[in-house]
């Protein structure tokens, strides 16, 4: 009797010693796995260090301008190689209270929506859902022209590259009136057309909303349904939508403002113009999503955003003689101006630079990014004015200089240690 108890005595010996040392060994591994994620961790490059000085420059600067120019609210984002660098929220969503802007307020982008909707034309194309040659005919029956061989020839392309051969601005006013989309459509057979299709560089609103129709009967889908599908959710762009009710009751959003003169803004009623040309000018977005937005397309790296879709939204269509007056806040520096899809493509200091900026009644976008240097910015605000277009030049210009002075050193080392060897 005392052999068996024994016997069982020391089983269960054995038993929690094994325990204790299986436990023992979990531990370990355990401890083993958060030392190498934090080790990982602690030696993971971030690249924004590389420009850290130009972003706190900068970051000074715009906060000097933004309280100079009387801005009521504004919200601004850099983002460098893909990775957040800066995000600055200034001021109020509405004079007179309280309530701050911040990375989730949420703006109208009014014409900078044409960016976002470049975007999705690449993609698109890239994923031979509508392809950019394709021919407004064949998706819109009864479409038509002033003229029926430019109406054959007429591109979607030619729609997102504002080369419809249309006098620019067909129809702005009507949109301005509330007159659907459709409604206008059918009368750009009584515009007049100044060149071929592809030939001429005419800026448009309606003309380039085209676009909606045409995904919704390639798709069956809702514009704004597909540029969710495609880009607001992929993208990070959690805060954004394109149309008046979502803006309306987002308790987040930023008022519009107007000057009564001396930088003093005055808040205004919220409005509806160019909701019915969402494609052009319809996309609401906080700074948050612009962050998201523009570190995926400065990622060279990014599965939502391929190569080929890039290039395809960031190749110049054609040539835009712009009014010195448009980049009078860039100084002389630019030295060309072409549009792609969406974007305006320029030369400045060296780089070419995709840029747009946006303006509907007491509302102001403008962003831009430089592939070259993996570089991305925009800022939004809710009450404009010329003082604020001087930001996206001097961040660019301080970041060139800087890049270039890097630059310089770099082949003067090389060049010292070649003179020694």
């Amino acid at each position: 009797m005392r052999r068996k108890i024994y016997v069982a005595v020391v089983i269960v010996g054995v038993a929690v010693l094994a325990l204790k040392l299986q436990s023992f060994v979990s531990a370990k591994k355990t401890k083993d796995k958060e030392t190498q994620a934090v080790t990982k961790k602690e030696t993971e490059y971030n690249p924004v260090v590389e420009i850290e000085n130009t972003l706190a420059q900068f970051d000074s600067i715009l906060e000097q301008n933004l309280k100079q120019s009387g801005t009521v609210g504004a919200a601004a984002v850099v983002t460098y190689k893909g990775k957040v660098a800066l995000v600055k929220c200034f001021g109020v969503r509405k004079a007179g209270e309280k309530a701050p802007v911040n990375a989730n307020t949420v703006f109208r982008l009014a014409s900078v929506s044409k960016s976002v909707t470049g975007v999705l034309a690449g993609i698109l194309d890239d994923e031979n859902i509508i392809k950019l040659d394709d021919k407004v005919v064949d998706y819109i029956p009864g479409f038509e022209l002033k003229d029926k061989e430019c109406t054959d020839q007429l591109k979607v392309r030619h729609l997102l590259s504002h080369t419809s051969g249309l006098i620019p601005h067909a129809y702005d006013l009507m949109v301005e009136d509330k007159v659907p989309l459709e409604k206008i459509i059918e009368r750009l057979n009584q515009v007049d057309i100044t060149a071929p299709p592809g030939e001429l560089y005419g800026y448009q609103n309606v003309v380039y909303s085209i676009y909606d129709p045409i995904t919704k009967a390639k798709t069956q889908k809702s514009f704004e349904s597909v540029m969710k599908e495609k880009v607001f959710s992929p993208f990070g762009m959690t805060d954004a939508s394109m149309n008046f009710e979502a803006f309306k009751n987002n308790k987040n959003k930023a008022f519009p403002h107007y000057n009564q003169g001396h930088n003093r803004y005055k808040p205004m009623r919220l409005n509806d113009r160019y909701y019915s040309t969402a494609p052009a000018a319809g996309v609401n977005a906080s700074i948050n999503d612009m962050a998201n937005f523009l570190a995926t397309l400065t990622d060279d790296n990014s599965e939502v955003f391929n190569a080929s879709a890039r290039q395809t939204v960031f190749t110049p269509q054609v040539n835009s003689p712009l009014k010195r007056t448009y980049f009078r806040s860039w100084g002389r520096e630019v030295k060309s101006k072409r549009y792609s899809l969406g974007w305006r493509i320029i030369d400045y200091k060296g780089r070419e630079v995709a840029y747009h900026g946006g303006y509907v009644l007491g509302y102001k976008a403008e962003i831009a990014l430089c592939d070259e240097e993996d570089i991305g910015i925009a800022i939004l605000s809710n009450s404009p004015n010329s003082a604020t277009a001087k930001n996206i030049p001097t961040f660019l210009s301080l970041l060139f200089d800087y890049k270039d002075s890097v630059a310089l050193k770099e082949k003067k080392d090389n060049a010292a240690s070649e003179n020694k060897s």
